[in-house]
């Protein structure tokens, strides 16, 4: 990762949870992960939208931040799977409050004129 010019204020909560969840899929990620899609492979499918390489990326800065372990099993084919760790479990509860309020809100996109992005 690249060294910021500007330091950031990582005595604001908000500042360190944004760090480490600000990104499109960080979230989803965790999500499948916590319903038990932990190979890449399975990731993958159950996020179709997201491509392989921003997927990799990000469990990558997940591994990295200490959310989300890493195995590898030396075999043939080889293995990887993907587990939250305690500290990315406790992020879930906030994960789940926050698709629960995207679902009760949708109607903001869906009525606005200018949004086509949304999947109905």
């Amino acid at each position: 990762m690249k060294s910021r010019k500007i330091q950031e204020d990582l005595s604001c909560g908000l500042v360190v949870a944004m760090k480490i969840l600000g990104s499109k899929w960080k979230p989803c990620i965790l999500d499948a992960i916590s319903h038990g899609n932990t190979r890449p492979s399975q990731i993958q499918r159950q996020i179709r939208v997201a491509p392989p390489r921003v997927i990799e990326m990000q469990l990558r800065e997940l591994q990295l931040f200490g959310i989300v372990d890493k195995k590898v099993y030396v075999e043939r084919p080889l293995r990887t799977e993907y587990s939250i760790t305690p500290t990315g479990q406790s992020l879930i509860k906030l994960i789940k409050a926050i698709d629960v309020w995207g679902t009760q809100n949708r109607h903001i996109l869906e009525l606005h004129p200018d949004y086509a992005g949304i999947e109905r």
